[in-house]
């Protein structure tokens, strides 16, 4: 009868090689060339799974610098989950909370990790907007504007939605860089850009536990900003909110009564 510990230590001998075999002999008994089979599987679904979901990240790193930013993810990080497609997650995870860097490092690296995971886990989000209670042609200003649940409104210090091989920022932007990406009834995804303002008026709609009105909301941005004139921000936010339901950013209106 085999030895189950010695079956364990072969499996952590196995694992060990297979994520860094440099440092890490593969177990006894075994052919290379057959433990090369599993070493080049496990690296280049790696390789591929993240070049796919980090397509930026990927064109601004040489093969090189790309293939070793995994090999150390590899080595370093414990995965919390078996699953595949979450497994990006768990990339931007090492890149936050465990990678040291380089001084080569760009300064933007976990931003526009942050970013571009964002597009894969609202691509597959199970998440649904409940319309049955919405007005997709209700007044915008008079009644309670609905923000939907596949809008995710961020905030980053770099501009990455403009990062790429030719434009590689070293410092961060003068002002805060708003972005909201979405996902439409059709799934298809869709992104735009936000101001402040604008960054603001959806993170209100988001929490609007007392159903204020889109002009009540307005008005209280206007406070909240010291605007000097508070009719023209309504009007201009007015015209913000038509273009964000255009977007399916905003679904429509609260039908009265609706509990939600």
């Amino acid at each position: 009868m085999a030895d189950p510990t010695d079956f364990k230590e072969k499996q952590y001998a196995f694992a060990a090689h297979i994520r860094d075999p440099e440092h890490n002999p593969a177990p006894e008994n075994i052919e290379d060339r057959r433990m090369a089979v599993y070493r080049d599987l496990f690296f280049n679904n790696l390789f591929n799974l993240l070049s796919s979901t980090f397509p930026v990240l990927r064109k601004i790193h040489s093969k090189e610098a790309w293939r070793n930013l995994i090999r150390q993810f590899m080595i370093q990080h414990q995965a919390d989950t078996p699953y595949f497609l979450e497994v990006p997650q768990e990339f931007l995870k090492f890149l936050q909370d465990e990678y040291s860097g380089s001084d080569s490092d760009f300064p933007f690296l976990q931003e526009l990790a942050h970013y571009e995971w964002i597009e894969l886990e609202l691509s597959v989000s199970t998440i649904e907007n409940d319309l049955a209670d919405i007005d997709p042609d209700g007044d915008l200003l008079a009644e309670v504007p609905v923000k939907s649940r596949l809008a995710y409104v961020l905030a980053y210090q770099y501009p990455v939605h403009q990062i790429s091989p030719d434009f590689l920022p070293r410092e961060p932007g003068d002002q805060t860089t708003y972005l909201t990406i979405f996902r439409k009834a059709d799934d298809e995804l869709g992104f735009m850009s936000l101001n402040p303002v604008t960054a603001r008026l959806l993170q209100l709609l988001d929490e609007n536990e007392e159903r204020k009105s889109g002009r009540e909301i307005l008005t209280t941005l206007a406070t909240e900003m010291n605007f000097a004139d508070p009719d023209l921000l309504v009007a201009h936010g007015h015209e913000a909110m038509l273009e964000m339901k255009q977007s399916e950013i905003i679904l429509g209106t609260l039908n009265p009564g609706t509990e939600r």
